[in-house]
């Protein structure tokens, strides 16, 4: 293999990780797998074990269902997959009864949910069942990991303002915690901070207005694909039109 090869592969194999952690965010782009993210992040060795549980059954899923994907029958590909996901997340439900119970018990029903996590099962459809091992781990990774930051980040925020602690570390002596954070209207709103905040990076980095693009002044704009779409349909009705 040559070495532009090499730095192709190693490349892509970068964006496909990045992805997941930034620009294909599951919860705060993608939106989804958000019940066990608001239910466990009233501490942040919840939101961590959550995080790294949910990226062991995902990469491990992904690698298996993607090794076999060309033995796989389209018309039973769903029974596959969940039996596949549900082996793997019986491993770490028994991991940790064994090694962290007082993890287990504080996380209750949600390790055992990991089977019908969107996330999970969204990868292995859209993604692991149509490309190359090689491709998949990075996916498996960078969504495991974005999963994992949110989580720790929301977490970390809501046992600081509803518990006064960090890792069960007190950080604010005499401190009166507020208890709406460790409510779930308290996830709610800790997690639409962390949406709004990203929204505002995007729109800070891109120096664009919101995805309709309704103030760009540029036509074809390539900077979102809905912007692209739209002006693209505005010119072909122009066009069509007989408009200068």
């Amino acid at each position: 293999m040559s070495r532009k090869s090499k730095n192709s592969g190693a490349g892509q194999a970068g964006r496909i990780f990045t992805n997941g952690i930034i620009r294909e965010n599951p919860l705060l782009v993608l939106m989804i797998g958000l019940c066990s993210a608001l239910a466990v992040t009233t501490e942040v060795v919840n939101g961590i074990g959550m995080g790294l549980s949910m990226t062991f059954v995902l990469l491990m899923s992904e690698l298996v269902i993607s090794l076999f994907r060309k033995l796989i029958p389209n018309s039973i590909r769903i029974p596959i997959f969940i039996i596949v996901i549900a082996a793997f997340t019986t491993v770490i439900d028994y991991v940790l009864k064994a090694y962290f119970p007082d993890l287990s018990k504080a996380m209750g029903v949600f390790i055992p949910l990991i089977v019908v996590n969107c996330i999970i099962m969204g990868r292995v459809e859209s993604f692991s069942s149509k490309q190359p091992p090689w491709s998949v781990i990075p996916d498996a990774l960078g969504m495991g990991l974005g999963y994992t930051w949110v989580l720790a980040g929301i977490a970390a925020i809501r046992e600081l303002l509803g518990n006064g602690t960090v890792l069960g570390f007190e950080i604010f002596p005499n401190y009166q915690p507020i208890l709406f954070f460790i409510l779930p209207p308290g996830g709610f709103f800790v997690f639409a901070l962390f949406i709004a905040m990203n929204l505002a990076f995007k729109k800070i980095k891109t120096g664009q207005d919101d995805p309709d693009c309704d103030s760009c002044p540029a036509p074809g704009c390539q900077g979102c694909s809905i912007g692209g779409r739209k002006n693209s349909q505005v010119q072909n009705s122009g066009v069509e039109g007989g408009l200068p």
